[in-house]
């Protein structure tokens, strides 16, 4: 067997110990240095990811392929810019700095083995490692009352929803006696053919997972979690949360439903259908009702989940192509709208919109790059937003779901009002205090690293359209 596959995954997960060894050996002043030490360990496993080849491990149940590859690179890079993020903001915690960077990292490597899993079983401990360390992350602030709140919130409903996948899992098992994705998918074409569509077991068994996922993806009407949880866990967790967490749930849900229930893809595409198009104006919606930025931004993610999921209605290479380069255009600019938010929080200690006001002002940088990644999420041009959308429209439509194109181009209208309404905020409101903006070394960076993001992904995005659309290609013949 070919061993490299798995060198990315097995370096990470060596780091990580190696991280957990500095931080019980060093003092405190050097363990401000470990998050720079995971950022090293990120960037050795993005070189590996690249050196590691395609192909199949240990009987199918690991799959390295060129759509793991590119949710792997989408995963480092978010794990490399909440790392980035959180250096400043775990210097204020006086210990447990490694066990903080280094649950971000094991996190990341169950993603990674989430995106790789061909097998059910692989698939779900994948799932349970990538979200037990977020439980810890998201209550990591003990003596905040709503990172507690946050924490248990979380783990209650994580808990549940990995109950409802795992007995979905269960009855599939039931009814093929098979656990590995593409046997499944061969098992249930037989059955198709024998006894017709949809026996009420696989009904029960398609719906759990699509409830399964739904939690993990903060899919309406599922995702009761989200605005409490985001608002509450710190906020580089919050940032990671939003779209690492939801691009792991993304990439196990295709390789599910796009492998073991094609067969019956009319039948689940219009539950997704509904359910997309209920986040788009749920989110939006309540959206428009925040002060609180982290809340805006959280029920603005529901409503992202929505446009991204239209992908997956699309049922299509192209729809997964789509799909996959508007989570990567959303990487930068969701990420870098958090970051500008934990800018901001860290010289006012505030996360109201509010105050906001004046911000143009006070700190003209910080303003523009928070006005930029909110025009991107809301899909102007030429940021790599617009063109997200373009893309995955033009996918719905070239299958004939013009319906939900509708719902969502009226409901980017909503978010274009919210989202402007904070720009209307910084630059067209005075502030009623001066306030002095430091912000640190890595702040800046992250900052930097995202505008790029946006700018290079929507001014050139062949080159970006080009590696998700060779992701796709790995479900083009099924």
């Amino acid at each position: 067997m070919n061993y490299r596959l798995l060198f990315p995954e097995l370096f990470l997960f060596l780091w990580i110990i190696f991280i957990f060894v500095l931080d019980f050996f060093w003092d405190k002043e050097k363990t401000n240095y470990l998050g720079w030490f995971s950022l090293l360990g990120l960037g050795i496993t993005i070189a590996l990811v690249f050196g590691s080849g395609t192909g199949r491990l240990f009987g199918g149940m690991f799959l390295a392929d060129s759509f793991s590859f590119y949710f792997k690179l989408v995963f480092l890079s978010a794990s490399f810019l909440a790392i980035l993020s959180s250096i400043d903001f775990v210097k204020k915690i006086e210990k447990y700095r490694g066990e903080y960077f280094g649950l971000i990292l094991l996190s990341t490597l169950g993603m990674m083995f989430l995106c790789s899993a061909g097998e059910l079983i692989t698939l779900y401990i994948a799932l349970e490692l990538t979200t037990i360390p977020l439980f810890v992350l998201s209550a990591y602030l003990k003596k905040d009352f709503r990172s507690a709140e946050a924490g248990i919130k979380y783990v209650i409903l994580g808990a549940i929803s990995s109950a409802i996948l795992i007995y979905g899992i269960s009855i599939i098992y039931g009814l093929t006696g098979m656990t590995d994705l593409g046997l499944i998918q061969f098992s249930l074409a037989q059955q198709h053919l024998r006894f017709g569509p949809f026996g009420p077991a696989l009904i029960f068994g398609i719906i759990f997972f699509i409830a399964g996922f739904g939690f993990k993806l903060a899919l309406v009407p599922f995702h009761m979690w989200a605005p409490d949880v985001y608002e509450g866990a710190p906020t580089p967790i919050t940032a990671f949360l939003s779209v690492a967490s939801k691009g792991a749930g993304l990439a196990a849900f295709i390789r599910i439903f796009f492998v073991s229930f094609n067969v019956y893809q009319p039948d689940w595409v219009m539950i997704v259908a509904v359910l997309a198009s209920l986040g788009m104006i749920f989110g939006n919606i309540v959206a428009l009702l925040q002060t609180n930025i982290k809340r805006m931004l959280a029920y603005s993610s529901i409503a992202q989940i929505g446009y991204i999921m239209i992908g997956v209605v699309a049922f299509s290479w192209r729809g997964i192509s789509a799909l996959s380069f508007y989570v990567f255009a959303y990487l930068f600019a969701n990420m870098g709208a958090f970051i500008s938010a934990i800018t901001f929080s860290n010289v006012t200690g505030s996360d109201e919109i509010e105050d906001y006001a004046g911000l143009s002002r006070s700190s003209p940088g910080l303003a523009l790059f928070m006005a930029v990644f909110l025009l991107s999420l809301v899909g102007i041009p030429p940021l790599a937003g617009f063109v997200a959308k373009y893309y995955i429209f033009a996918s719905a439509i070239e299958k004939g779901h013009i319906g939900i194109v509708v719902i969502a181009i009226l409901t980017s209208v909503v978010a274009l009002y919210y989202y402007a309404g904070v720009i209307k905020k910084m630059y067209f409101h005075k502030s009623e205090k001066e306030v002095n903006f430091s912000i640190p070394f890595s702040l800046k960076l992250a900052l930097f690293i995202c505008l790029l993001g946006v700018l290079i992904a929507g001014l050139f995005p062949t080159p970006f359209i080009d590696l998700a659309t060779k992701a796709a290609q790995v479900f083009k013949y099924w």
